[in-house]
């Protein structure tokens, strides 16, 4: 150790395993301050390079002077003094490098999860379109329409050919909805008439549909076909289950920014054995709530409510009147 050449080696392995361990404790600083804001960043690396120079310089301070009985506070001080100069950049160096280091490694990780994030988003939105193909026209609609308009056709033709004309509109509505991102609420609101009207051939008294819809809401844009599930819901584990039938309402009123949607029913409630799909059940539902938030917020979600009294589905979307 007394000897100059071995002396040197020797300190300057020691120095250099304690850079590499500073640049360690330095990358896992940055990874801490990563997620915080930008001012506590900047903050928290100031710290760092401070106290990065001070444990350098001490243990540089060891190597060479300590040793040899400098021991006093004093000269601890002086040294670390003398070293404010050119010799901090030294100190500093490993420091810099290690969180350049991390941050050009985070940023190339952003970008590659955002490329990720678009990937899984389209994959996503494919999806959904299929889902949404999938519940637009629900196939026992189609069944069951078709065997009314059959035997309407040996009773009463008149009445069969406007079930014909009403069902090839709500067909037409939906194929031409799959092109378009929004609708008015007026469109919607009369295809929803038309479904109505043909489920009320087959139902006959027992569906009575109802509206409460504020008139100046009607130019509101909303995503097509995003109505008919939850009216169809009714329908299908509401009225349908119901011996004596039931009705449905469709409340549509704006309070300052905002227009409120609610589909009512008062058939079986809580009491349906088959179980009224939510939000997150249920091809048709989940689709209208994820459509919603997407072309909204998260506030636009469907909120869904089964009591004794029946059932009930409740939307919003923010909107201010022209």
């Amino acid at each position: 150790m007394f000897r100059p050449f071995p002396s040197t080696i020797i300190n300057g392995i020691l120095l250099n395993i304690s850079v590499c361990a500073m640049a360690w404790v330095a990358w896992q600083w940055s990874s801490l301050l990563f997620k915080r804001k930008i001012i506590v960043q900047i903050a928290g690396h100031s710290f760092g390079l401070a106290t990065s120079f001070i444990i350098l310089a001490s243990v540089s301070y060891f190597f060479e002077y300590y040793l040899d009985d400098f021991t006093s506070f004093e000269e601890w001080q002086e040294y670390l003094l003398e070293q404010l100069g050119v010799a901090s950049m030294q100190y500093n160096l490993q420091y810099v490098t290690a969180i350049t280091v991390y941050y050009i490694i985070r940023y190339i990780e952003t970008i590659k999860q955002n490329e990720q994030d678009k990937t899984d988003l389209a994959i996503a939105n494919n999806h959904m379109q299929m889902a949404l193909l999938k519940s637009q026209i629900n196939p026992h609609f189609l069944f069951n329409t078709l065997n009314s308009i059959s035997t309407l056709m040996g009773v009463d033709k008149i009445k069969a050919r406007q079930m014909m004309s009403m069902l090839s509109e709500v067909i037409r509505y939906a194929l031409d909805s799959n092109d378009q991102t929004s609708i008015s609420l007026a469109e919607e609101i009369s295809f929803i008439r038309n479904y109505i009207s043909i489920q009320q051939v087959r139902f006959g008294d027992r569906l009575i549909y109802k509206e409460e819809i504020d008139g100046g809401c009607l130019g509101l844009e909303l995503p097509p076909m995003v109505l008919q599930p939850l009216v169809e819901n009714s329908v299908k584990h509401g009225v349908s289950p119901k011996e004596e039938g039931g009705t449905i309402t469709l409340k549509v009123y704006s309070e300052k920014d905002v227009v409120y949607f609610e589909i009512n029913d008062d058939g079986v409630g809580i009491n349906n054995n088959s179980q009224y799909e939510t939000s997150s059940s249920g091809v048709g539902l989940k689709n209208s709530n994820e459509r919603l938030i997407n072309m909204f917020t998260y506030k636009s979600r469907l909120k869904t409510n089964a009591s004794e009294d029946g059932y009930s589905v409740k939307f919003e979307i923010p909107w201010k009147k022209q």
